[in-house]
Order: C-alpha cells, then sequence, then structure tokens
C-alpha cells in the first residue's frame, strides 16, 4: 500500500492507480476505522479494479464545542488495517493540504442540510459538503462508498454530484452500504468508544426500539404516536436528551407524518452520557407483504 500526504504525490499515485484504464474506488473515513468502515473497503473491492482510502479528520465539519480535537487519531493502527486489507492508496493530508491559507469557499446543499443532524449541528453539512467535494476532485474516483448508517450525508453527497453533474463520482457510483451492526444490533460508530460499560449496555434499546416502531408503522399504527413510543423507551433506557425521532421520505428526507407506502427512512439521533449516537433503517413498499419484515432488520 502507498500512502501519501501532498497532492504531488496524491496526483502521480491516482495516475499510476487509474493507468490502463484501471478503475479506482475511493473510501473517505476520519480514520479510527472499525468492521464497518472495513465493510467498505471490501466492498470497493468489488466495484473497482483498485481501492484508495482517505484519512482526514474534517475540522469544516466540527460545530463549537463539539469533540474535534478529541476525535480518535490512529493513523498507524489505521495504516495496517488497511495494508492488510489489500488498500492500494492511502491519502493522508493534513489541515493545510485541504484548506490552505485564503481558503473562503464552501459547499451546501439547502433543503437537505438544515433538517435532521443538520438542525442540530449548524453548518455540519456544509463541511462534509466541502471536504468530499474536495476529495473527489483530488482522487477522480469512478466509485465512492459510503455507509448508510448516516443517511443524511449519503443523500446530501448524492445530491451534490447530481446537482453538479460530477462525472468522478457520478451520482450513480456514489454506493451505499448497509449499515454494519455490532451483535446486540447497535450500529458501528467510532463514537461508541466514547461509551462507558453502563452507556453500551442501554444503548441496545436504540435498535430495539427502532425496530419495535417499525414493525408499528407496516402494522398501521399512527407514526405520531409510534414516534412517541419509540422517543419514551429511550428515555427510560437512559437517553439524555432525543435531538429527533423521525420518518422521512428516503430520497429527499421530505417529513412524512403518516407513511405512504413508498421508501422511507426512520432517523433518530440521541444522547447518552457524553456520546451522540445516530441510527436510521429503511421503510420499504415490499416490507408491508411480510409480516415479520421488521423483526429481520
Amino acid at each position: 500500500m502507498q500512502t501519501v500526504s501532498t497532492r504531488a504525490d496524491l496526483g502521480k499515485a491516482v495516475s499510476a492507480l487509474k493507468s490502463g484504464g484501471k478503475t479506482l474506488a475511493l473510501v473517505p473515513t476520519m480514520g479510527a476505522l472499525h468492521e464497518g468502515h472495513m465493510t467498505l473497503v471490501r466492498q470497493a473491492r468489488a466495484h473497482a479494479d483498485r481501492v484508495a482510502v482517505s484519512i482526514f479528520v474534517n475540522p469544516l465539519q466540527f460545530g463549537a464545542g463539539e469533540d474535534l480535537d478529541a476525535y480518535p487519531r490512529r493513523l498507524a493502527q489505521d495504516s495496517r488495517l488497511l495494508a492488510e486489507a489489500g488498500v492500494d492508496l492511502l491519502w493522508t493530508p493534513g489541515v493545510a493540504d485541504m484548506y490552505p491559507e485564503g481558503f473562503v469557499t464552501t459547499v451546501s446543499v439547502p433543503g437537505l442540510d438544515g433538517v435532521l443532524c443538520g438542525a442540530h449541528r449548524p453548518g455540519h453539512f456544509d463541511g462534509v459538503a466541502t471536504v468530499v467535494l474536495k476529495l473527489f476532485n483530488q482522487v477522480r474516483p469512478d466509485v465512492a462508498l459510503f455507509g448508510e448508517k448516516d443517511w443524511q450525508q449519503l443523500t446530501v453527497i448524492r445530491r451534490m454530484a447530481r446537482d453538479l453533474d460530477l462525472a468522478f463520482p457520478s451520482a450513480d457510483a456514489i454506493i451505499g452500504v448497509p449499515t454494519v451492526r455490532e451483535l446486540d444490533g447497535l450500529a458501528m460508530s467510532s463514537r461508541n468508544r466514547y461509551l462507558t460499560g453502563i452507556e453500551r449496555a442501554r444503548a441496545t434499546v436504540l435498535n430495539r426500539a427502532m425496530r419495535a416502531a417499525i414493525g408499528a408503522i407496516l402494522h398501521g399504527q399512527p407514526v405520531g404516536a409510534v414516534l412517541e413510543d419509540l422517543a419514551s423507551a429511550l428515555r427510560d433506557a437512559g437517553f439524555d436528551r432525543i435531538d429527533y425521532a423521525e420518518l422521512r421520505k428516503s430520497e429527499t428526507l421530505e417529513h412524512l407524518a403518516h407513511w405512504d407506502g413508498g421508501a422511507a427512512r426512520l432517523l433518530v439521533a440521541a444522547h447518552i452520557g457524553r456520546t451522540r449516537l445516530i441510527d436510521n433503517m429503511a421503510i420499504e413498499p415490499a416490507m408491508a407483504l411480510v409480516p415479520e419484515a421488521a423483526g429481520a432488520l
């Protein structure tokens, strides 16, 4: 695996990897890799001839008082994992490489970036869209892979790519990979390590409560009442604050007061201790035909 940290070296490495018509997949990360990230890496190999991974803790997507300084940085360990997984290129820019002196341009995706997490983390998705667009321009991947755990992020990035007519990658080549979960159902996240033992045990209620909510919606119960029950279950389990628990259309993130039978997502963000957990689950039309579908999520 080749590791590069300057734009000049990156350009040479990318050109070499794509020579002879080879295709290149990119997995953008902020490091502190876990099995969810490694699943993206393995999936990338199935979509392209060569695989590149970026590690960059992006200050532009952290707000005041958030955990930028505390965010785990484990470059040596991450590098070993990626090399063992057969990654071809690791791109590790510094802040000055990404945002040189005088940098002022940002990217926003109005309508998608101000709801859900965007409403509670103002400017967050401007930071995400900006850094991802820069990474796309730098690496010029044919395919890019993102986890579905942050469904809003995936939606924002796809919209940006479509609106700006990106070619490397095109919007259709931005691949969402299903959320990787622990055996007890908790979605894998670099921030799970912030949980204490007691908090970690209580956090499993999030998965169970969401599955129960989807089952109730599929059985025709009113969405508003179902979401209230979901929020109550989290509070009873020891969650300190719930930023949102909402049902929205999958592609547009339009709020749904009633499930209309189309593709939708149940999205939740909640705090337990000092950790903010996010999760989402799909509700698809075909699920209404399978009574036990919610239990299989």
